[in-house]
């Protein structure tokens, strides 16, 4: 087997995202998917050229890194399939499950346990991942793991004790949900629908990236945006005196408590 042939469990969205963004990076190695749904298996094989392990000892055995892509509440079920088939799981394994802390993990099996929160937009290169290593993980692994997938977007390294709160904020729903907020307030005052979607879209995405590449800080961009006594200093104002900046807070929290939640599984 090729030397950076990777194994994914399940074979949904988030496989379908990376299985997507790597061949785009061109990547050149295997990539196997297990997955009990036959269509989900024949999409991904048209999508990004992957290579379907009929059975759970196929995906163990040709693959040198193993990708554990399952809902959180699957998680437990798959790592006891795992150790009950006879295959011993490559040395690396990445889980995707949101929630669930290396300590569980190493309880279900025994090997080199990563956590990793890919975002779906690593289908396009433009993804953000954040990744946890357990303790016995090897820096020459570490650095495998890593050029993974820095290949398709960029990487965080975060303390597990932070992973929740790193999955709760990071996600690129924040962005559709404000694009849609954003355009719905402006079909309300009167635009189209194309003019609305277009103008909430230059807002959110033409604002953040001059403030990546202007090298400017939040606070500067914010006061040269927001001249006092305009309109855009009036909007602003009237949706943090709505509370805007609390919505957001209890959000966040939400989908910390959601994670922490799926810990108890």
């Amino acid at each position: 087997m090729p030397a950076n042939a990777i194994g994914f469990l399940g074979g949904g969205r988030i496989t379908s995202a990376m299985s997507a963004g790597l061949r785009l990076a061109g990547y050149k190695e295997k990539i196997f998917v297990y997955d009990r749904n036959p269509e989900k298996r024949r999409a991904l094989r048209r999508e990004s050229r992957v290579e379907i392990a009929h059975d759970l000892k196929s995906a163990l055995l040709d693959a040198k890194m193993l990708v554990i892509a399952v809902r959180p509440d699957s998680m437990a079920e798959i790592l006891d399939e795992v150790k009950t088939c006879g295959i011993s799981p490559p040395r690396i394994c990445v889980s995707l499950a949101a929630g669930i802390p290396l300590s569980k993990l190493r309880m279900h099996l025994r090997t080199h346990w990563v956590r990793a929160m890919p975002s779906p937009v690593c289908r396009v290169g433009l993804g953000l991942t954040g990744l946890c290593f357990d303790r016995n993980v090897t820096k020459k692994e570490q650095a495998r793991v890593r050029e993974l997938f820095l290949s398709i977007g960029q990487v965080l390294e975060i303390p597990e004790r932070k992973f929740d709160a790193f999955t709760a904020l990071y996600s690129s729903s924040h962005g559709y949900h404000a694009l849609a907020a954003l355009a719905r307030a402006g079909q309300e005052s009167g635009l189209d629908y194309s003019t609305a979607m277009t103008a909430a879209a230059h807002a959110l995405s033409d604002g953040v990236r001059y403030w990546r590449e202007s090298q400017s800080s939040l606070p500067d961009l914010l006061r040269e945006a927001t001249t006092p006594g305009g309109i855009a200093a009036a909007t602003i104002s009237a949706m943090d005196q709505s509370g805007y900046s609390q919505s957001v807070s209890k959000g966040i929290k939400a989908g910390i408590l959601r994670a922490r939640l799926n810990a108890r599984r």
